[in-house]
């Protein structure tokens, strides 16, 4: 008898469906919206309310566990520091998914992503959906982070003065 056993096994072992779903899970905070079956889709959906409930929470524990689920590990080779700059702004998927996403969300109590059915694909007939963020707006940044360009006026008009 399966009482009280819900995962859906997608037709993987354990260890299969685990990675699986944490590819799916990186893919979806990295690019915002995939598209996959209906049944990868419905057992996806609670790891990633898991994953921005962790990031809501923002502690250093809460990274870790992020990083463990995700199996997320930095590259596997040494990069220059602007390879390293932008490995870390488009890939580092437990940096966006606490610095953005979870930010974005802190007001809602559940209920981040949303399941659209798009039909029957055409190979083998599976059912297809998008898994996608619900009311994702990037936060813009800070007028802190753009300082920089406005010490540069300072010095422009010094030279304009002479």
């Amino acid at each position: 008898m399966r009482h009280l056993k819900r995962t859906a096994k997608l037709g993987r072992t354990f260890e299969h469906r685990n990675a699986m779903l944490a590819n799916m899970v990186c893919s979806l905070i990295k690019h915002k919206r995939i598209t996959t079956t209906l049944a990868k889709a419905k057992a996806a959906r609670p790891v990633v309310e898991k994953m921005v409930t962790l990031g809501k929470q923002g502690t250093i524990h809460a990274r870790r566990l992020a990083t463990a689920r995700l199996h997320a590990q930095g590259p596997a080779v040494q990069l220059t520091k602007d390879q390293r700059k932008k490995w870390r702004d488009q890939d580092d998927v437990v940096r966006i998914l606490f610095d953005e996403i979870a930010p974005a969300f802190k007001e809602r109590h559940g209920g981040y992503t949303r399941i659209v059915k798009l039909g029957q694909r055409q190979g083998d007939a599976a059912q297809s959906a998008i898994l996608e963020w619900v009311d994702f707006v990037a936060i813009a940044p800070t007028p802190a982070e753009a300082e920089p360009a406005g010490e540069a006026k300072p010095e422009e008009t010094k030279e304009e003065s002479r």
